[in-house]
């Protein structure tokens, strides 16, 4: 039993000898590279070793470098004629990611509460080296055979001139793709954008230098550019995952294939957008490009004063629809007219926007006669002719049959006789009466009258009455959700008006306006703020069996909200979206 005693305490006496003289001895941290000078296209290895257990490892940030692998950690540990040896490393794969003197900074431990560093090294990058016996890379095959493309329609177009931009994948077909993720996702400064959806990736057949490939469209993009001169495009960004075949086969003889991520881009395009000319430039051009047709009708000609009608200006056809103001009716002053509605039935599509705007007047006439609506004029610019067009709508004549006329108008046909004859009762001249029928007003007693009784009695009705206003009151404080919806339902009231107040304000106006579109699905879905996302919306209002138009509208809107922070806005486009955002509201009220 005492042997036993004697020989664990050495072992102990013997631990504790080694642990000391570890924590004595001299610590060293150092960095290791396994290159100093390599290629562009080279890799290399980076350990930081220690001869202690350090805690807190912080690696340098590595800047000009991508950290291909790492860290991974060893530890070992040996006995060595009755001495201790134990080292740590922490090692990583970098390769550089640009050329010349890069150097690796400071990485540091903590000992017994104090802190080690390494050294700084310096590694030189020069130019990609080339070593034709070397077989290629798993990211050489992949930048062979993975292309991103951006196709412009038109590089050379008119100032607001439908543009449209296709962003395709090519892909050599011995190269399987497993994913891929958007980056870098251009932001069209100067443009107006419209995306429009790729609901399903297609594989399709096509060539590439010359070379078979298949490719996969990914983005479509409609651009008018407001600004004149060379714009540039951002470029866009893929992070890529294929599978690259390797030197080695398995038992059939077919090629084991390796995971490979590579970084393909569409580089940025420019677009030279060419003024609008001077020369001929009509009077009546409010920015129109495109082809179009242009209408002036009325709901009808021959009413009656007080009745009302309908007069539309309308503009249909192919061009930028939604970026020019729509002329004004020059209509008579004798004539009541209420401020226009705004109606749009426009799709976009590869070639631009197509379909149909209009401004609605409603007119009441107060007097009978005859008014003309003169002819107006409505001008655009045609790309394809490269010429001003100018379109006049015919003069319309409105009939107000009956009603009253109008003495300080000329009107043409006969009038009536407009004097109106005094009618009597036979009593002007009568006599003052004799008799009177006078009453005492001394004798209203508010003792035993109806006051009286109304002023005793009220207290004894109003008890019942303030114990259920009280039960109404607490009933409306308890519910918690119920007053959030209210709540809610007030400030999207609020933040509509401020959004009307703020029209021609770009920043402003989105901000109001998206906050009132925010509230308004608090108050009808009961989420919060800081569930709102796109997807997400899209799922409650699926589930609530809103129509899909209503529910494109609501997240156009919002679109247009986020596009509208780098994004040129005109009024009109600010006044449709405020005018879209109450049918939006309304409709949607209607179905949830």
């Amino acid at each position: 039993m005492k042997t036993r005693q004697y020989i664990f305490c050495f072992l102990y006496l013997f631990f504790m000898l080694s642990v000391t003289a570890q924590d004595k001895k001299e610590v060293n941290f150092t960095v290791e590279l396994s290159k100093e000078k390599l290629g562009l296209n080279e890799r290399f290895m980076v350990d930081f070793e220690m001869n202690i257990d350090g805690d807190n490892f912080k690696a340098p940030n590595f800047d000009g470098f991508r950290i291909l692998m790492g860290p991974s950690q060893e530890v070992s540990t040996s006995w060595i004629n009755g001495k201790r040896t134990f080292s740590k490393t922490y090692s990583y794969i970098l390769q550089p990611s640009k050329k010349g003197k890069i150097s690796i900074n400071q990485a540091s431990i903590t000992y017994n509460n104090k802190v080690y560093k390494t050294d700084v090294k310096t590694v030189e990058v020069t130019e990609a080296v080339n070593d034709p016996n070397a077989p290629p890379s798993a990211n050489d095959i992949a930048s062979d055979n993975l292309h991103l493309v951006a196709e412009v329609s038109k590089s050379n177009p008119y100032l607001n001139e439908a543009v449209t931009v296709v962003y395709k994948l090519y892909i050599n077909p011995s190269i399987p793709v497993s994913g891929f993720q958007a980056i870098d996702n251009p932001k069209y400064n100067n443009f107006w954008s419209q995306d429009i959806p790729v609901t399903r990736y297609e594989t399709k057949e096509g060539t590439y230098d010359g070379k078979s490939y298949r490719y996969v469209i990914l983005k479509r993009v409609v651009l008018y550019p407001q600004k004149t001169g060379k714009l540039l495009l951002e470029p866009f960004s893929l992070d890529v995952s294929v599978q690259v075949p390797t030197q080695k086969r398995d038992f059939f003889g077919r090629p084991i294939y390796t995971q490979a991520n590579k970084r393909v881009s569409a580089g940025s395009r420019s677009i030279n957008v060419k003024a609008l000319p001077e020369q001929n430039k009509p009077a009546s051009f409010t920015g129109a490009v495109g082809d179009f047709d242009f209408f002036v009708t009325t709901s009808k000609t021959h009413l009656n004063a007080a009745e009302s009608l309908q007069a539309k200006v309308e503009v249909s056809g192919k061009g930028n629809l939604k970026l020019f103001k729509l002329p004004k009716p020059n209509l008579p002053s004798s004539l009541e007219v209420y401020d226009p509605e705004h109606n749009e039935k426009v799709n976009t599509n590869y070639s631009g926007m197509q379909g149909k705007v209009s401004d609605s007047y409603t007119i009441v006439p107060e007097y009978r006669g005859k008014y003309p609506i003169p002819s107006i004029s409505f001008s655009y610019f045609n790309p394809k002719t490269e010429k001003y067009h100018t379109l006049d709508s015919k003069e319309i004549l409105i009939n107000v049959i009956e009603g009253p006329t109008n003495s300080a108008t000329n009107n043409t046909t006969v009038q009536p006789n407009t004097k109106q004859t005094v009618k009597t009762n036979g009593e002007q001249f009568s006599f003052i009466k004799t008799k009177t029928n006078l009453t005492d007003i001394g004798n209203d007693y508010f003792f035993t009258s109806n006051r009286y009784y109304l002023w005793l009695l009220l207290p004894l009705l109003l008890i019942p009455i303030a114990i259920l206003f009280g039960k109404k009151r607490e009933a409306i404080a308890r519910d918690v959700v119920g007053n959030k919806v209210k709540k809610a339902n007030r400030l999207a009231r609020k933040y509509l008006s401020a959004a009307k107040k703020t029209l021609g304000k770009k920043e402003a106006f989105y901000v109001a306006l998206e906050k009132a579109l925010h509230n308004y699905l608090k108050a009808k879905l009961k989420i919060e703020t800081s569930e709102f996302s796109k997807d997400k919306i899209l799922a409650l209002l699926t589930e609530k069996e809103v129509d899909t138009s209503t529910t494109e509208g609501f997240l156009s809107l919002l679109k247009n909200c986020e596009m509208a922070r780098y994004s040129p806005f005109s009024n009109v486009q600010m006044q449709q979206d405020y005018n879209k955002a109450g049918e939006v509201i309304s409709q949607m009220d209607k179905q949830l």
